[in-house]
């Protein structure tokens, strides 16, 4: 599989692109390109799956006072609203708000299994995906700029079971691998009227159990994979595990200064660099 510096390097992207709007597909097809790994090494594909269970335990970690709520696990003023910062209406975010959201990508997702492991991380399919993501990002946000789109919902506490299902919808989206799904959870979410803070908690919230279900599954597939690498594993998933909920907590705490469009430029760059280094 590689040197330990290697699964560090994996671990790094992974946790730092998994839940930014900026493709972690393919962050990590430009990685194990420059690395030297091959797309249909089942050892690698089986890091990358440990490691993104590591980032989901991340987000969960984060999350964990709204999902204690969410499961009827704690109804203390500190669980509910906290995310919002303020005083909102309680315990209105619930669990059919989140089925609402990944129901329909569940679904379209188990339908497509075949077409998506095929075809769909085709390095054409994900470059394209790199800057049409973009664009649909930028113009999101430019939209809501404009006053194009009201916003009527500025805590997560405040999203409608619509909104929820409609952000499902387009989180449709993010099958096509390289759109990145928080990229089209939190545009999506802005387009149905949410505040940017409001989209991105919805966001995170609604990939832990859509992202931990897939995962899992694929994991039964390729757990026996991991043989006499553990140490690269473990220390992958370690790795993982910090930069992801650096990055979350970073994210959430500068929210408001990081536009989506600066997500758009770079992923236009990226694209650039994708096609230079890997078509």
């Amino acid at each position: 599989m590689g040197d330990i510096m290697n699964a560090i390097i994996l671990a790094i992207v992974e946790g730092l692109t998994e839940f930014l709007p900026v493709s972690s597909s393919g962050h990590m097809i430009l990685t194990n390109k420059l690395l030297g790994y091959s797309p249909d090494d089942q050892q690698i594909i089986t890091f990358e799956i440990v490691i993104q269970l590591a980032a989901i335990l991340a987000m969960a970690i984060v999350y964990r006072a709204r999902i204690a709520n969410l499961l009827g696990l704690s109804r203390t003023p500190e669980t509910i609203g906290k995310l919002s910062g303020k005083s909102a209406p309680r315990g209105r975010l619930n669990l059919v708000h989140i089925a609402l959201g990944i129901v329909p990508a569940m679904g379209l997702a188990f339908l497509l299994k075949d077409v998506i492991k095929g075809d769909g991380f085709n390095q054409a399919p994900v470059l394209f995906a790199l800057v049409v993501g973009g664009i649909y990002m930028w113009t999101a946000e430019w939209l809501v700029e404009k006053k194009k789109i009201r916003t009527v919902s500025e805590t997560v506490d405040d999203i409608t079971y619509k909104q929820a299902f409609l952000i499902g919808l387009l989180q449709c989206l993010s099958l096509w691998p390289g759109y990145s799904r928080s990229g089209s959870t939190i545009a999506g979410g802005m387009l149905v009227g949410t505040s940017y803070k409001a989209a991105a908690d919805f966001s995170f919230i609604m990939a832990i159990p859509i992202m931990a279900c897939a995962t899992g599954y694929e994991m039964l597939d390729n757990y026996r994979y991991i043989g006499d690498n553990l140490p690269f594993f473990l220390i992958g998933f370690i790795a993982s595990f910090l930069v992801a909920w650096l990055v979350i907590v970073i994210f959430l705490r500068f929210i408001q200064r990081i536009k989506l469009k600066h997500f758009a430029i770079y992923r236009f760059l990226l694209a650039a660099l994708f096609w230079l280094l890997v078509m």
